[in-house]
């Protein structure tokens, strides 16, 4: 192989490389059609103009840092999703973490595991094999709490989380459950450079 084929090799190599790392960063972008580093105007001004309640933390040892959550007071769900809330997380502005939150109170905990399964899969076909990140078992006067976490990050710093909880209040016979999908672009906090 000749020198100047090694160059053609190599720059479509590079390409590839390129796009798949901008694919990758499209196709985990944030829902409800925020992007990344966004400021909290555009997520505040949708819950307003919805009648959403709005939560809005800002830690004092962290100033840089905004925590909103939103919620529908009037529903179950989300206006057009099935979310029963969203948060996100800003730091100096900028939005880098996103989340779903999925917890139908009409729904028990093997209605509710089988919905968690469906968006594993769901994600799982969308975006490739998900790996195990913890599983976690605890009992504890009386109520047993099971977790377990997935996650994929096709390029470094960018994540998709799925988690899913499950709390069974062992002496009633009666339990709840909960999972989220998370969001995180870790390549905008202030200790990454």
């Amino acid at each position: 192989m000749n020198k100047q084929t090694r160059i053609i090799l190599v720059l479509l190599s590079l390409l590839c490389v390129c796009t798949s790392s901008v694919n990758a960063q499209a196709l985990l972008s944030p829902p409800f059609g925020l992007k990344w580093g966004d400021n909290p105007s555009k997520l505040l001004d949708w819950a307003d103009q919805s009648d959403l309640d709005i939560t809005i933390n800002l830690p004092g040892k962290e100033r840089d840092k905004r925590h909103v959550v939103i919620s529908n007071p009037n529903a179950d769900t989300l206006p057009g999703h099935q979310a029963t809330s969203i948060e996100a997380r800003y730091e100096k502005g900028m939005l880098y973490e996103v989340t779903l939150h999925y917890a139908d109170p009409k729904l028990n905990v093997m209605q509710a595991k089988a919905k968690f399964l469906n968006a594993k899969k769901a994600l799982t076909a969308r975006h490739g094999p998900f790996k195990l990140s913890a599983k976690r078992r605890d009992n504890d006067d009386g109520f047993l709490t099971e977790s377990i976490s997935y996650h994929i990050e096709p390029v470094s710093g960018l994540f998709l989380m799925l988690t899913y909880t499950e709390i069974t209040d062992t002496m009633r016979k009666s339990g709840k459950s909960r999972f989220s999908l998370i969001y995180r672009n870790d390549n905008l906090l202030k200790h990454k450079k």
